[in-house]
């Protein structure tokens, strides 16, 4: 499989819609090509179909049988790229890093990092109960291990 050939078809299909931008490109056994691409804005099933026939109808089968999966994000996976945290601005997002986790409403992205914000339930500091307090934390991108959109039904 000449993966710069893919590669070469596949910039040049994401070029045709600037909104669109590659999450992942994997060479899989079997010959099978799996490219996952997202959208500023989402992506239309028409936009994975053209993206498919520009790749494919560029390579020759008779020289190499290949099979080709063009898809979006599933709801499970984590965020790979800036772009997606500027497309989920205002959505909650459950956040790893190394030593910590949080949840909180995406507020801000930067060039070098991410904002979060929440509210939680704290201990008076003086006397008995709890009261509402609200949180905020900053995290560099190399500081996130794992990134996801939170799903409220």
């Amino acid at each position: 499989m000449n993966q710069e050939k893919v590669r070469e078809l596949l910039d040049e299909a994401l070029q045709e819609n600037e909104s669109l931008y590659l999450i992942d490109l994997q060479f899989l056994a079997n010959s099978k090509i799996k490219v996952i691409v997202d959208g500023d804005s989402g992506v239309q099933l028409s936009e994975c179909v053209r993206i498919s026939r520009k790749i494919e109808h560029n390579l020759d089968r008779e020289e190499e049988d290949f099979s080709l999966e063009v898809t979006t994000p599933d709801i499970s996976h984590p965020l790979m790229v800036k772009r997606q945290y500027r497309k989920n601005v205002n959505r909650i997002l459950k956040v790893k890093t190394a030593t910590e986790e949080f949840e909180g409403t995406l507020t801000e992205v930067t060039d070098e990092n991410i904002t979060l914000h929440w509210k939680a339930r704290e201990p008076k500091p003086i006397g008995k109960g709890k009261h509402t307090v609200e949180k905020t934390v900053t995290l560099q991108y190399e500081d996130i291990k794992e990134a996801k959109v939170k799903i409220i039904f």
